[in-house]
């Protein structure tokens, strides 16, 4: 390996290293979510800056919001946790599947950053297109979920379109579906300029890549929509008359709202993030 190449692997393993011990102590990750943490953001940048800004922007964008309004969530949210505190689960559902594809990016490249091309390499395009979506799905979701359940207005599930309580799986607003736009907006905005300064290309196909951002944007909704079905449909939500929340699991106590109990979050996560992924995927091939 050239000693040029190993520039970028340091880096890597510093930037990692510094933001997974500060989520730590900021208990936006636990243990086990701080080491796989520090392996998922290391891999990232070591393939590509651009990779490692999406997710960058993803896990503190996520974080900070996961942390505003943290009394009217508790309210809410019968899983609520202290500054959402993640596991080496939710760690690896949101960023596992991008893991892979960045890997196999970085193995077909040999270590160089490219554009989305498909003249050049349609099975690049595609797997670049593959972490693009992935990111914009879990940012949407995020977004629309800690921002959508601020709001004053009254969720609908987005099956049936019959007021819920708020923290109903599936329930959605239009300030969830704003917010998981302008999740998926920011996450091509990162990928755009970083890659205006880490990549090398002709300025018909540079000045192409431009549209990453409304195709991120779209993402990013379908990515929250793909998520609420999922939510409304497979994964059971009930009130509990005890705690007077909406909870995830079936009870004596419980009294049922929607769904069935086949998924849980981490599946219904792990599931919308792979469609999205896939979408992304085939749309980049013939956008680019």
């Amino acid at each position: 390996m050239e000693g040029t190449h190993l520039v970028q692997p340091a880096v890597a393993a510093l930037v990692a290293a510094f933001v997974a011990a500060r989520a730590y102590r900021r208990k936006s990750l636990d243990l086990s979510g701080a080491l796989a943490g520090f392996l998922v953001m290391a891999v990232h940048i070591a393939a590509g800056y651009r990779y490692g800004a999406m997710l960058l922007v993803f896990f503190f964008s996520s974080s900070k919001l996961t942390k505003v309004g943290e009394e009217k969530k508790r309210k809410v949210d019968a899983d609520f946790k202290e500054g959402g505190q993640r596991n080496w689960i939710q760690v690896l559902s949101n960023s596992g599947i991008a893991t892979v594809l960045v890997v196999v990016i970085w193995t077909l490249t040999g270590w160089k950053d490219e554009c989305l091309d498909s003249r050049k390499s349609s099975l690049v395009t595609s797997l670049i297109g593959g972490v693009i979506g992935h990111y914009c799905c879990c940012n949407g979701d995020t977004w629309s979920s800690e921002l959508g359940i601020l709001s004053d207005e009254q969720p609908r599930l987005i099956t049936t379109f019959k007021p819920v309580r708020k923290g109903t799986n599936g329930g959605v607003t239009v300030q969830g579906l704003m917010a998981a736009a302008a999740a998926g907006a920011v996450i091509g905005i990162s990928f755009v300029l970083v890659g205006f300064l880490t990549t090398k290309c002709t300025l018909d196909v540079a000045l192409k890549q431009l549209l990453v951002i409304p195709l991120s944007t779209l993402a990013g909704v379908c990515g929250s929509v793909i998520d609420s079905l999922l939510g409304a449909t497979l994964q059971f939500s009930g009130l509990c008359s005890v705690r007077n929340k909406v909870v995830g699991k079936p009870g004596p106590t419980v009294k049922k709202i929607s769904g069935l109990s086949i998924l849980d979050n981490n599946a219904v996560n792990l599931v919308s993030i792979l469609t999205t992924t896939m979408l992304t995927s085939i749309a980049c091939v013939y956008i680019f």
